[in-house]
């Protein structure tokens, strides 16, 4: 059982500074964010990271993108296996200082 785990379904953690782990998700999920925002990010390094508990594990994840820009990216993760990975959403033209919020 990880941390994740024993926290009450539904609730968003506290933020958190991205590792390796959360790096290699949204590395994962890079080919297909590029597709859908029709741009190709000079820099895709994770900054931080919020995790909400739901039958799998629901990432938000703060990215610098490269030229003082900033994305915020949610990817579900464990639905049908543990290394099954989803890209639910994103937004663009966020700022470093901008919350991850539930979206």
């Amino acid at each position: 059982m990880t941390e994740y785990t024993r926290k009450i379904k539904g609730g968003l953690s506290e933020a958190r500074p991205a590792t390796s782990e959360i790096q290699e998700i949204a590395d994962k999920v890079r080919p297909l964010l590029e597709e859908k925002t029709n741009e190709k990010y000079e820099k895709f390094k994770a900054i931080e990271y919020k995790v909400q508990v739901v039958q799998g594990l629901n990432y938000f994840i703060k990215m610098n993108v490269g030229r003082g820009c900033y994305l915020h990216i949610n990817v579900l993760s464990g639905i049908s296996s543990e290394n099954d990975l989803e890209l639910t959403g994103y937004q663009t033209n966020k700022a470093k200082n901008d919350e991850l919020t539930y979206f």
